[in-house]
């Protein structure tokens, strides 16, 4: 019985190895965009990005079906362009990057809906908050540039509600409404290259 248990450890052991990812892919940060945008005052937009940001991906098939994604960034780096405005954001009403210094993404599964078209499935992580989400990914393709390296391109566009998160600062206006928009755009451009 003990030998049984043995080989059918070990036979899982083959099976589960034979099927993790290998290749590894390291963002290009020189090519890569992670941008947000909120409502302002109902009529405007805000735009913003982090400056400082790290990801890596796991995947061996070509269409990245397979792929294993970790993303975070340093909530520091937020940019909108505003210092005061900034400043504001990494205080306690919105991310409090003293206390919570990154949020992440860890990829659950990547999943082709057609030709190009992709859906992401993960964990979002901000304040200590996870909340699983889904984003629309369009794959711009695989190509291999004039120094030897594998590059792939990717979209990424999806809403998260920052309440869902404890960044709920707000204040109302005359008319209505918010000043800043519950409902946060994410419109990320990706390019990752494959690790030798």
């Amino acid at each position: 019985m003990k030998n049984l248990f043995v080989s059918l450890v070990m036979i899982a052991t083959v099976f589960t190895g034979s099927f993790a990812q290998t290749t590894k892919w390291v963002i290009d940060n020189s090519h890569t965009n992670i941008n947000f945008r909120a409502t302002h005052m109902v009529i405007s937009k805000v735009t913003g990005h982090f400056d400082d940001y790290s990801a890596t991906v796991l995947s061996d098939k070509p269409d990245f079906t397979d792929a294993k994604i970790d993303f975070s960034a340093k909530i520091a780096s937020i940019n909108t362009a505003n210092e005061k405005r900034d400043e504001h954001l990494k205080s306690d009403d919105f991310f409090n990057a003293a206390e919570y210094p990154e949020l992440t993404f860890k990829g659950k599964s990547l999943t082709k809906v057609s030709d190009n078209k992709y859906k992401l499935t993960g964990d979002l992580t901000i304040r200590n908050t996870t909340k699983t989400v889904e984003l629309d990914v369009e794959y711009g393709g695989t190509v291999n540039d004039p120094w030897g390296q594998t590059r792939a391109g990717f979209e990424i566009r999806g809403k998260v509600d920052r309440f869902d998160y404890g960044l709920k600062w707000n204040a109302a206006i005359e008319t209505g409404g918010l000043v800043v928009g519950k409902d946060i755009e994410l419109i990320i451009h990706v390019e990752i290259v494959k690790s030798k």
